[in-house]
């Protein structure tokens, strides 16, 4: 595969490179004159006939390749790009094999993207996030699941002089049918983001099987975009214990978000990112959280206390236990939240706002229900 290689039809105009494609090689490719984007996939490879290995070995290689092509061309299915509401989804053209390999193609697209979304006004934001949760919708409500949903896979762009920035969703390689995830010793997915039941089915939990893996797993890894997004870092976690914050959650730790978010956005990150899939908000009830551009507003910095998500229909969940403090554990700075300041020492005047987690009783509607006074610092 080289500049100049005629593949499946499309001529490749660019030098193939794997920069940020995983398991994957990609190039820029034309054909009837229209520009595409063209994948070739290094896993799995077809067995060729005559090619060596015992006669289960290549049965076991050509149900892996069934199984690879039967779960790409059902999503390309599912998703067509001319669906109603697609326009922010880049979706595949085609998808082929040639020799041993599999291909697939995508039309070509701008693929700039704005760095620091948290850098964006309120209302930008607010729009950001709800043209995220609306592509998430769409694909929910026919039962795929992204299964890849991290910053890298959302292209945060404005288009002449339209006056927001909208999210485009790309990469649906690793998306499946709700339930329906590929074998644990082939999902492929960021561990950063992952969910905490995908992280357990990936781990060989026996008590776990792909019937788990549902939406919801799109919906943690959201909770955690939805932070990053309005402050620029993910929730916090003891990165020194943990791999990462579903690893955190898997353990018990409850995830420390950011003290200067409103109410009502700490409480929907908190309700999104929460242990039990079942426990998490559906994509329209988020969006529905989202209605009102205040909910992505930071205020000033609050102290640590008890934050308690009430869902519809569902009793509030017990809080998760925090890190143990003999240990001396607390979430790291760099991966979320820094430790609130002390009561007596308030930040200098021209420093950067120290970031702490609160807790409050809300209804996902972005308005605050009663609730107790705050309760002591919780580590």
């Amino acid at each position: 595969m080289k500049n100049g290689d005629e593949i499946g039809g499309y001529l490749l105009v660019s030098e193939p490179t794997n920069a940020g494609g995983g398991k994957c090689m990609w190039a820029f490719a034309e054909k009837d004159g229209a520009p595409y984007f063209l994948k070739r996939f290094l896993e799995p490879k077809i067995p060729r006939k005559g090619s060596g290995g015992s006669p289960e070995s290549r049965r076991i290689r050509e149900e892996t390749c069934r199984a690879f092509e039967a779960r790409h061309r059902g999503i390309m299915d599912r998703l067509r790009p001319d669906a109603p509401g697609a326009g922010n989804l880049v979706l595949a053209t085609d998808f082929f094999s040639e020799g041993s390999t599999y291909y697939k193609v995508t039309e070509r697209i701008d693929t700039s993207s704005l760095a620091e979304p948290h850098t964006l006004d309120t209302r930008q934001k607010a729009v950001l996030l709800r043209t995220l949760v609306t592509s998430l919708r769409l694909l929910h409500a026919i039962d795929v699941v992204h299964g890849d949903l991290k910053p890298a896979n959302v292209l945060v762009q404005r288009r002449g002089e339209a006056a927001f920035h909208t999210a485009k969703l790309i990469d649906f390689d690793d998306a499946y049918v709700a339930g329906e995830p590929p074998d644990r010793t082939e999902i492929a997915g960021d561990s950063l983001y992952g969910a905490p039941e995908w992280r357990r089915y990936v781990q060989g939990d026996p008590a776990l099987d792909g019937a788990a893996l549902t939406a919801a797993a799109d919906v943690f890894a959201l909770g955690l975009m939805t932070h990053a997004y309005l402050t620029g870092e993910l929730p916090g976690y003891d990165a020194e214990r943990y791999g990462s914050p579903a690893d955190a959650v898997n353990a018990g730790e409850r995830l420390a978000v950011d003290g200067r978010l409103s109410h009502a956005a700490a409480a929907l990150v908190r309700a999104m990112t929460a242990a039990d899939p079942a426990a998490r908000p559906r994509v329209d009830e988020v969006l529905d959280a989202l209605k009102d551009p205040q909910v992505c507003a930071l205020g000033a910095p609050r102290r640590e206390s008890r934050l308690r998500v009430n869902l519809p229909g569902q009793q509030p969940p017990r809080a998760a236990r925090g890190p143990d403090p003999a240990a001396g554990s607390a979430p790291a700075p760099g991966r979320g939240t820094d430790p609130a300041p002390a009561a007596d020492t308030p930040p200098a005047a021209d420093a950067a706002p120290r970031a702490t987690a609160s807790r409050v009783r809300i209804n996902l509607t972005g308005r605050d229900a009663p609730g107790g006074r705050p309760r002591p610092s919780e580590r």
